[in-house]
């Protein structure tokens, strides 16, 4: 059947770039685009109608992990500065002889197995990710059954999973007293690396283009050279692409460095794993950043002479005092930047516009971090560091994943007169704006309802089971603090 969505604004692709159209339409027929532009004169059985919308591709969150993020919602305009900003550190790492609770991405297969938050975790995160337009999305190194159910969840809500069980060769660790150690495992990780091989395995057998694999040794400075050559080699003979976090942290850079007398990316250029299959998180620290002080360095250019992308998380990280030294020579240096949300909200809007501000504050140039610049590295920039040319655009021959957004909602007066579709986009929408979702040709969400999910239910669920949590951090924070402790609630009263 050929479907024709009518808009006032289309992102068509021309040229090997966006191309904005006026009074045009989308035409796609089973899961492929036919036409976007103007000028369509074919006949089409099903025509929807979508008024003061901007028809666009669908978003490609490049760096997700799944949960509703309970913990981190305690690391809010605080935290340990021992940690350096570093909110994985503080939320992952338990007290010596204790087990956090509410995070599952850490569990042994049978913790994880009997975890009631596996389920509602996966559930949220697709279901917000889905609501926000986010059309297919890349989840950085949960636990196995972590991508278990969200593979169950893409399957039952349409939307395309890059799904990467994570592994290392140890981890971080805390003694009784709250300081920081490495506890490496007896195999060096080796059953998590075949437990992901085999689980990427699994999923390139179903065949289906919804859920796909990807390789993530979790953290470059947990992960042993043996591991990283593993990757590397498994990357090849799989076919599927490879991400990890790397450069996001002093901790991690200047470990690695004692360790192996080399920066972050350069371990990882030693084993050949810079090369377009590689998505770093974050990379925000790399010997080239003045705040690490560390002389003689060439980390961005090697990360361009590889062609990696990076997964920039522009909300996440501003949040915890940190940024990327600067957009503009990160592209100028051939890094392909995509957008991630990682941890919350899960909306590309939002860290859109954070990071075109954010990139024009540390470029020091008003020119730099355009919003086209910011809105092509959330669509083809993500499709760019997965391999597909079939995502990110509306091209004919491209997946039929479609996203409306409405500029003209009757209920607030945020957009005023637009002028640029794409640049008030990023300067003044939300993620509520987006009205309709569309993946290989099916509609996923309509008016911001998504068939079967109940929203309010869902996060409902959500925060009672963040209750439960909260009541329990100081069963196994390192330095012993409550909820409370750790994230004095505003305007409290009898707060410390």
């Amino acid at each position: 059947m050929k479907t024709r969505i009518n808009g006032e604004w289309v992102v068509g692709f021309k040229d090997g770039r966006h191309a904005l159209y006026r009074d045009a339409c989308v035409v796609y027929e089973g899961d492929r685009i036919v036409h976007a532009g103007d000028g369509y004169e074919g006949e089409a059985d099903r025509v929807i109608e979508a008024p003061g919308c901007l028809l666009m591709p669908g978003f490609i969150d490049t760096h997700v992990h799944s949960g509703h993020r309970a913990l981190h919602k305690l690391l809010t305009d605080i935290g340990r500065p021992d940690l350096f900003g570093q909110p994985y550190m503080e939320v992952t790492i338990a007290r010596a002889g204790t087990r956090i609770q509410g995070y599952p991405n850490y569990l042994t297969r049978e913790q994880a197995q009997v975890d009631a938050g596996v389920a509602l975790h996966a559930a949220f995160t697709v279901s917000e990710l889905l609501r926000n337009g986010v059309t297919t999305f890349v989840e950085l190194g949960g636990h196995v059954i972590v991508q278990e159910a969200l593979w169950k969840q893409c399957e039952a809500l349409g939307i395309r999973g890059y799904l990467g069980p994570g592994y290392d060769s140890g981890r971080w660790a805390s003694d009784e007293d709250g300081n920081l150690t490495r506890a490496p495992y007896p195999d060096g990780g080796l059953h998590l690396f075949n437990d992901a091989v085999a689980f990427i395995e699994r999923v390139e057998a179903d065949a289906s283009d919804l859920v796909h694999g990807i390789l993530v040794p979790r953290e470059v400075e947990n992960c042993s050279v043996d591991i990283l050559r593993r990757t590397v080699a498994a990357a090849r003979d799989l076919g599927v692409p490879m991400a990890t976090h790397a450069g996001y942290n002093v901790i991690e850079f200047y470990e690695t460095v004692r360790e192996y007398r080399k920066t972050p990316i350069e371990l990882l250029d030693s084993v050949e794993m810079l090369t377009p299959a590689l998505n770093i998180g974050h990379a925000n620290f790399i010997s080239d950043s003045p705040r690490l002080n560390y002389s003689g360095g060439s980390d961005l250019r090697r990360m361009g002479d590889g062609k990696v992308s990076v997964s920039h998380c522009p909300v996440n990280i501003v949040r915890r005092a940190r940024v990327l030294d600067s957009w503009k020579s990160y592209r100028e240096a051939g890094v392909n930047m995509t957008i991630g949300s990682d941890t919350y909200p899960r909306d590309m809007i939002m860290n859109m516009r954070t990071a075109s501000y954010h990139g024009k504050v540390m470029s020091h140039d008003l020119t730099a971090a355009t919003a086209e610049e910011v809105f092509e590295a959330a669509t083809l920039g993500g499709a760019r560091s997965l391999g597909r040319d079939d995502l990110g655009r509306l091209a004919p021959g491209a997946k039929a994943d479609i996203v409306a957004i409405n500029l003209a909602r009757k209920d607030v007066l945020r957009y005023g007169p637009i002028w640029d579709p794409i640049r008030s986009l990023v300067e003044c929408g939300v993620g509520d704006d987006v009205d309709m979702v569309i993946t290989s040709g099916e509609v996923r969400m309509r008016e911001g309802r998504i068939p079967d999910v109940d929203l309010g239910a869902l996060r409902g669920e959500a925060q009672a089971f963040a209750e439960r949590v909260w009541g329990q951090v100081q069963d196994w924070d390192p330095l012993r603090r409550t909820a409370r402790m750790m994230c004095p609630p505003s305007f409290c009263p009898d707060c410390e």
